[in-house]
């Protein structure tokens, strides 16, 4: 019989521990009741060891039955099932890139409507980074030019995406010596669904290369795309103050939530949202205003420009409808729970979807339309504010918990505090880890998940590695459960953070834990590691660093796709949770062992916390080793004669 958690087994912060009390009281079946439910799943599929490619199957690999009926073994059909997992990951990310870069043509085509460049310097630094010449062109000319650069790094049929230009030139040598640099982002997603139909590729090392190649295609391509068109478009990410957890939701107000990952609508809801024309109507149903939210990465996206507050990550947006004081929830793409208009459905909170790919039963569909996007956002307002009568106030109960952050530390930001505007260096971080003050960088990324305690692994593994003087770098889900804990701000560094590391943020004015966006900002972490490399002092190649990624939570396949081009670009990797591959002993041997020799990295399958630590911390260390940074300079005293000796 299947074990059912207590609310404080399922959730560490009081706001959940408190809402989930209350969906129980209130009957409606949430993300962990479904887990608990669901017991520990099929045996087959969890060990990556079912495969229903072809309609022979399904096959189930088993002792007595070792083989399917096409002859595939558990290395092949594993290795299948964790490319096609890759790709589908990729296709999430790069499609989101897509679209931002459709956006920016619009606008740089004058058919932008309420869009423009809102960051002409980051314009100009990206044509120059992908090769588009500026010299005395407007903008708009540049914007074409770039567009035309990112529309065929989709498209590309021959060669290599130009976007891999930016790694470490040792890194791009490892790529091209493997095969597995990708040419266009569309046809590597196709080429990986083709190797994966029944009959092709039966190599499970070859598969992992192909997943590796594809991850590429997003990390480098797609994802780095979107990032940089986002920037144009929305402004550079700068430091900004905010807060985050059920506690922002303001039962005065009429509450709106974002919810998914796309951008340009919450953009434009954001200044919808402080009209002063809708603001009166909000008063005039005796509300106090417009209280604007978000929900995992979108609330990042809107944080991280706008200060606008995050209601909470992946596993409370169901929660925060159980407050009972939410008028409506928006959602777009990815991340969107099903069960949201079942939990709606016992409040008088409305969905609406936003996204013509991205339907839900019993909510209500509103197709958002870029063209003319601040009516559709007022209208879409509208439908909260007539919605705010119908709150039933017997069934309010907002916890009342935030806590204060610092978000928006692009790579931009890191380049102006840790050198000046007239002087953009991350040499003070290279020195900084060189000394040892800063023992290295760690990158906490990645989801939560409902079959765990949701932010205590992440929260557990970022308070130990910053009491050790680790510098930690985060974005999506990850970056959030961090927020609610208080680690988001320069005070955390005073509270939390090793001696040595505190001295670096109070001398910066920075936290110990860096905010640098929703879960497509991955690619800025990639762009810091590269940054470091190339400031010099540290190795010459990602894989030299002593630096390392880690998704504790993580049940994404986005997250899947992340963490291999991570380890194709030569970073470790700690997972909380393995790959469906543990069926699988020859291709759970290549990602965690045979893939260093390979790449310069590979996975590391943690589920225990202390165990992460451990292995970060030693991982780390070794790095330093390689690089003779640990070695202890002897203290000797200079006469007359050494001085003369000195070549300065």
């Amino acid at each position: 019989m299947a074990k059912i958690r207590r609310p404080d087994e399922k959730a560490t912060d009081a706001a959940s521990v408190s809402m989930l009390e209350k969906a129980a009281a209130d009957g409606v079946t949430d993300a962990f009741a479904r887990a608990d439910a669901q017991g520990r799943g099929c045996g087959f599929g969890t060990d990556g060891v079912c495969c229903r490619l072809c309609h022979m199957g399904p096959c189930r690999i088993a002792p007595r039955s070792p083989l399917g009926i096409c002859g595939a073994g558990a290395d092949t059909i594993a290795a299948r099932n964790l490319l096609r997992e890759v790709t589908a990951g990729a296709a999430a990310h790069s499609d989101h890139g897509r679209g931002l870069v459709l956006l920016l043509k619009a606008v740089a085509e004058g058919r932008g409507g309420d869009y423009q460049i809102k960051d002409d310097h980051r314009l100009r630094t990206a044509a120059s980074e992908w090769g588009v010449a500026i010299d005395g062109l407007p903008s708009n000319e540049i914007a074409t030019k770039l567009v035309a650069v990112f529309q065929k790094e989709f498209s590309l049929q021959e060669g290599k995406l130009r976007t891999l230009a930016l790694a470490p030139v040792p890194r791009q040598g490892v790529w091209d010596r493997l095969g597995i640099a990708p040419r266009g982002i569309d046809s590597s997603i196709v080429e990986a669904l083709h190797r994966t139909h029944m009959g092709v590729d039966h190599d499970y090392r070859n598969l992992v290369h192909g997943a590796l190649k594809t991850a590429l295609a997003d990390g480098w391509g797609g994802s780095m795309i979107a990032t940089t068109a986002s920037d144009i478009l929305f402004g550079t990410p700068e430091p900004v103050r905010g807060c985050a957890n059920l506690g922002v939701l303001d039962e005065r107000s009429v509450n709106v939530l974002v919810h998914g990952h796309e951008p340009a609508l919450t953009e434009i809801l954001v200044a919808a949202s402080r009209d002063p024309e809708l603001v009166a109507e909000a008063k005039a149903v005796g509300a106090a205003g417009i209280n604007l939210a978000g929900i995992c990465c979108t609330a990042n996206e809107v944080l991280m420009r706008h200060g606008v507050p995050v209601a909470g990550n992946f596993l409370q947006q169901e929660l925060a409808i159980v407050t009972g004081a939410v008028e409506l929830m928006i959602t777009d793409v990815q991340c969107c729970m099903a069960s949201l208009p079942s939990v709606a459905r016992c409040y008088h909170t409305k969905v609406l979807t936003t996204s013509p790919i991205a339907r839900s039963i019993e909510a209500e569909p509103l197709e958002f339309d870029t063209s003319n996007a601040l009516d559709c956002a007022k209208t879409i307002l509208r439908k909260a504010v007539a919605n705010f009568p119908n709150r039933d106030p017997g069934k309010v109960a907002i916890p009342d918990v935030k806590n204060p952050l610092v978000a928006g530390f692009s790579n931009q930001t890191i380049f102006n505090m840790l050198g000046g505007a007239f002087r953009r260096s991350f040499r003070p971080l290279n020195d900084a880890v060189i000394t040892g003050r800063v023992r290295g960088l760690a990158g906490i990324v990645g989801c939560t998940n409902a079959r765990g305690r949701i932010d205590d692994y992440i929260v557990t593994l970022t308070k130990e590695l910053i009491r050790r003087n680790i510098l930690v770098l985060q974005t999506g889900c990850a970056a959030v459960a961090c927020g609610k804990q208080g680690l988001l701000t320069p005070e955390a560094a005073l509270e939390m953070a090793g001696p040595s590391l505190r001295e670096v943020c109070e001398a910066v004015g920075i936290p110990p834990v860096l905010h640098m966006g929703s879960c497509v900002d991955n690619s800025r972490i990639l762009m810091a590691a590269t940054y470091v490399v190339q400031e010099g002092g540290l190795g010459n190649d990602l894989s030299q660093l002593p630096a390392i990624g880690a998704a504790p939570e993580w049940m994404s396949e986005k997250a899947v796709a992340i963490a291999h081009y991570f380890v194709a670009s030569g970073i470790d990797v700690v997972l909380g949770r393995p790959f469906h591959t543990t069926g699988s002993p020859g291709l759970t041997g290549y990602l965690c062992g045979g893939l260093q020799d390979v790449v310069g990295a590979k996975f590391h399958y943690i589920p225990d916390v202390n165990e992460a630590v451990e292995t970060i911390c030693t991982h780390i260390e070794n790095k330093r080793d390689a690089l003779g940074i640990n070695r202890k300079m002897q203290r000797k005293l200079y006469d007359m004669k050494d001085r003369r000796e000195l070549d300065v």
